[in-house]
């Protein structure tokens, strides 16, 4: 299989046919014939509303309470088979039956379920649900999660907690009050497992989106108390800051005020065609007396379908330039059509950004791609 699998490779009719074998070997006395064939609905559905409808399919399987469905769960656990793609439908439906049934012992168990189904995909999504229901509950567990034997658990506590999680409902709570869960990241911002450190970054990452302010405190504090794991933590946690040239985030990381000159960018031609590359050169210099740490990178700006323009950050390179040393920039920016951005014939121009800051500029036109003949 090569590229992105799809979702019939991850969660198609196979998976769900499976997940009724698996429910029904948990509780025979169940009818679960509604599992299997939620699937004859799956045709054009993404990944995540095929989860919905298995979902919704073993809830009404097993009504009732909480405690009816959590048995059936918990016996559904002891076979090795429930694993991959078919446990996010079982979490979520765990996690909506305890805020359905709103006692805090139903919580604290579905919290507990979750952390023991993880290990076998992910909860990092049904989790959310329930700490939109009692964030200040849920963080207090998550917190006790950090020091969990087991990285999948540990990874939970800070990927089910991230405020802007790709697929995943949105937590109010974590938004409004970002440093609610940094206790999290600062108990696990050295854990041993990359796996762990690297959800670690994402979730500070996220944070920058809204209070780039206590990113950079955190970030400051993390470096003030490093292991040998730090740095790499924190340059992936800013990256977002750095693209967009915050002085105090690229100073954590070594990038101060520098003296350098920029000739360029100087583009291979004044047009390019949709589909094709862009060339550009430029040179850096460095004119100050002292060496020169340079975090180098280049900002496209796209024209919108409404005329004005919208801008990207692409890295380039970091490096430390000598007194008088030039570096030496060739590089092909690719306008091939992707799923994920629209061009738009028209004005559009790049320039390079060095430390942050915005040097030399070069416009030019974007065209439609040549008819095929």
């Amino acid at each position: 299989m090569s590229g992105v699998p799809t979702a019939d490779e991850l969660l198609g009719p196979d998976v769900a046919r499976e997940l009724q074998t698996v429910l029904e070997g948990a509780a025979p006395d169940a009818e679960f014939s509604g599992v299997g064939a939620a699937a004859g609905r799956f045709d054009g559905l993404p990944l995540r509303e095929r989860s919905d409808l298995l979902r919704d399919a073993l809830l009404d399987a097993v009504p009732g309470d909480y405690p009816t469905l959590a048995a059936v769960v918990s016996a559904a656990v002891e076979s090795p088979r429930l694993t991959g793609w078919m446990v996010w439908p079982v979490s979520t439906a765990v996690a909506d039956r305890a805020v359905g049934d709103g006692s805090a012992e139903a919580f604290d168990d579905a919290m507990a379920m979750l952390a023991t189904l993880t290990g076998r995909l992910t909860s990092e999504f049904a989790i959310r649900a329930l700490l939109r229901h009692d964030l200040s509950r849920g963080l207090v567990i998550a917190q006790g999660w950090t020091t969990s034997t087991d990285e999948h658990v540990r990874r939970l506590a800070s990927e089910g907690t991230r405020p802007y999680l790709p697929w995943g409902t949105r937590i109010p709570g974590v938004i409004t009050d970002p440093a609610a869960a940094i206790p999290i990241l600062d108990a696990l911002y050295r854990d041993p497992s990359d796996y762990v450190r690297r959800s670690v970054a994402n979730h500070l990452n996220d944070v920058s989106r809204h209070a780039p302010e206590l990113v950079v405190e955190t970030a400051q504090r993390w470096m003030a108390d490093p292991d040998d794991t730090t740095a790499a933590t924190v340059r992936h946690a800013l990256r977002t800051l750095v693209k967009r040239g915050d002085p105090a985030a690229l100073a954590i990381l070594g990038f101060g005020p520098v003296s350098v000159e920029v000739d360029g960018p100087r583009t291979a031609g004044g047009t390019v065609r949709i589909g094709e590359d862009l060339g550009f050169t430029a040179a850096v210099r460095n004119v100050g007396a002292n060496d020169a740490r340079v975090a180098i990178d280049y900002v496209v700006h796209h024209r919108k379908a409404n005329g004005k323009q919208t801008e990207k950050v692409f890295k380039l390179t970091t490096c430390t330039l000598a007194p008088g040393e030039v570096l030496d920039i060739n590089r092909r920016h690719s306008f091939k059509v992707i799923t994920t951005r629209k061009y738009h014939p028209g004005r559009h121009a790049i320039e390079l950004q060095v430390n942050g800051e915005r040097l030399g500029r070069a416009e030019f036109d974007l065209v439609a791609s040549s008819p095929v003949p």
